[in-house]
């Protein structure tokens, strides 16, 4: 099975849906996990009841076996003991084969700060007897990735999902900039693969250092002359 954090509703449909789509005709076992409310996203006193009625209706389309949405105030995602212990616990109830979290060269705070805290919580839970795959996705910008995953079949059905939101469409044109970003990740690919979303597949030993120590040395990597 899979774990997919999520820093508000939206994300994971606008990140990585496309695979998740994937997922659930290949039928892998896929959990999502809302960690804000989502509550400065928009406008209305009842915003964030619709983004929850959103998300849940989403995360039907999108196959997700359990739904799981955290009470943090949007926009004020933080580091600490507890929130680091309820993440590796979530991991560890599910024993996942991977667990999805946003790149850490994301825009919004809370994109990077969920990115730090799976990561916390993934270091916390690496001594398991099988410890899960590492896998960041890109929401909003290019972030370095290892992995390209053809999603041309599944980009209808995203756009279906992505619609869903339609208390963030009308903040921004979102649907069109993703499939912006997943077009642009096709410049490597042939050209029958006409949309895929970016991932960074990383190895267990990389969580023996902090996940700001691996993204420098990966970015490092591009300014070598060979």
């Amino acid at each position: 099975p899979w774990i997919v954090f999520a820093p508000h509703a939206d994300d994971e449909t606008f990140g990585m849906g496309g695979t998740m789509l994937k997922a659930k005709q290949q039928n892998i076992e896929t959990h999502l996990v809302v960690l804000t409310d989502g509550s400065k996203g928009g406008e209305g006193a009842d915003l964030v009841e619709v983004r929850n009625r959103e998300v849940h209706q989403a995360a039907s389309l999108l196959g997700v076996k359990s739904l799981d949405t955290w009470s943090v105030s949007d926009r004020c995602l933080e580091l600490n003991d507890e929130i680091i212990l309820k993440t590796s616990r979530v991991i560890l109830e599910l024993s996942p084969a991977a667990v999805f979290f946003p790149g850490l060269l994301e825009i919004h705070p809370d994109h990077r700060a969920a990115s730090l805290l799976v990561w916390r919580a993934l270091q916390k839970v690496k001594s398991s007897a099988e410890p899960p795959v590492p896998v960041s996705y890109e929401i909003s910008v290019q972030n370095p990735v290892n992995m390209l995953i053809d999603i041309t079949s599944q980009v209808s059905e995203k756009e279906k999902v992505m619609q869903v939101y339609a208390s963030q469409n009308k903040e921004n044109n979102y649907p069109e900039l993703v499939l912006a970003l997943d077009k642009g990740r096709t410049f490597s690919l042939p050209q029958d693969v006409k949309f895929a979303e970016g991932f960074f597949l990383y190895q267990e030993k990389d969580l023996d250092l902090s996940l700001e120590d691996i993204t420098r040395q990966t970015i490092e990597l591009y300014m070598r002359q060979k």
